[in-house]
């Protein structure tokens, strides 16, 4: 039998963990509280250990960080899982969450958007969406001038998306977006956003990963709010283009300290 790919491997658990989100969607479960404005559901905690039991199976020597879980193992190659990215939204029935699965290092990363049965994902050299079994090339695209901006910033952060949403140079040449999930930063990649911005420190980050992986492997310009590398310093900026790119680092500099 041959040994699966990595790639191959992150798109098999990110689907496993769609499939549990997908049959849990709309029912009633069981929450688990992180903070007053945050928790678990039990979709989460089981589309984990569906993912983690593909890895395991495929990977047996390597670890895994998971979001609900934490770390399992130590090894040179570490997965990030975030099995429901988009959990407020799932549990109140609003359509926009991912269930996302990285593997640093060598750039593989899927990311599956359940409701569709949709798995855009990257082999590290090429960036690809698979619908019903197909895969066709991601190609970002900045025609809808649609940017979506994390407001969920840490206190403290250099820079708060709230504000930025409001600035009236941002507003007269971009559409903001709130959608609070990122399923959104991969759509950067499949041409269905223009850009993303989020703040923070996002090094191997279960959440960020994944979909910033492959903005990069489809050509998108992913930097922090600088405009230097990413994880140089504060933040994210992932844009479809370079004058995309170059317009929001304009845009956010006045907000940067």
């Amino acid at each position: 039998m041959n040994q699966l790919s990595d790639v191959e491997v992150a798109i098999n658990a990110a689907e496993a963990g769609a499939a549990v989100v997908r049959r849990m969607y709309g029912a009633a479960m069981a929450r688990y509280d992180k903070s007053p404005t945050d928790f678990a559901t039990e979709a989460d905690l089981e589309a984990e250990r569906a993912i983690l039991e593909v890895i395991r199976a495929a990977r047996p020597d390597d670890a895994v960080i998971g979001e609900e879980y934490g770390a399992t193992g130590q090894a040179a190659r570490t997965w990030l899982v975030d099995p429901l990215c988009g959990t407020l939204n799932f549990a109140a029935e609003t359509p926009l969450f991912s269930v996302n699965v990285a593997l640093p290092g060598v750039d593989v990363a899927a990311v599956a958007q359940p409701l569709t049965g949709e798995v855009f994902w990257t082999d590290g050299t090429t960036a690809q969406v698979r619908r019903n079994g197909t895969d066709s090339p991601a190609q970002p695209s900045a025609t809808s001038q649609l940017v979506d901006v994390d407001i969920d910033a840490p206190p403290g952060a250099d820079f708060l998306g709230a504000q930025f949403l409001t600035d009236e140079k941002f507003r007269a040449a971009f559409a903001g977006r709130v959608s609070s999930t990122t399923l959104t930063l991969a759509w950067v990649a499949i041409g269905r956003r223009a850009g993303y911005i989020t703040d923070g420190t996002l090094l191997n980050s279960v959440h960020f990963t994944a979909g910033t992986t492959l903005c990069q492997s489809a050509g998108c310009i992913v930097t922090d709010f600088r405009g230097r590398p990413l994880h140089t310093g504060p933040g994210l900026v992932a844009a479809a283009n370079p004058a995309t790119h170059q317009q929001l680092i304009d845009l956010i500099a006045p907000h940067v300290s």
